[in-house]
């Protein structure tokens, strides 16, 4: 006789899944808040701007 799937198990499961993944969100989220994460995307440079070869270069500042 074949084994029935245990559902009750597998929804347990998901929602344990389900649970860590907003937990993970939640705290990137909380670091992102505090800390200021520069390594992520939309983030604006204030310095200057990254040129070719990764050297930093001034912002545009006008000299006249």
């Amino acid at each position: 006789m074949a084994r029935r799937p245990n559902y009750n198990f597998e929804k347990r499961q998901k929602e344990i899944d389900k649970q860590k993944k907003k937990e993970e969100k939640a705290a990137k989220k909380l670091a992102r808040k505090e800390g200021g994460d520069d390594d992520e995307l939309g983030g604006v440079m204030d310095e200057g701007t990254e040129g070719p070869g990764g050297e930093t270069e001034p912002a545009d500042e006008d000299d006249a």
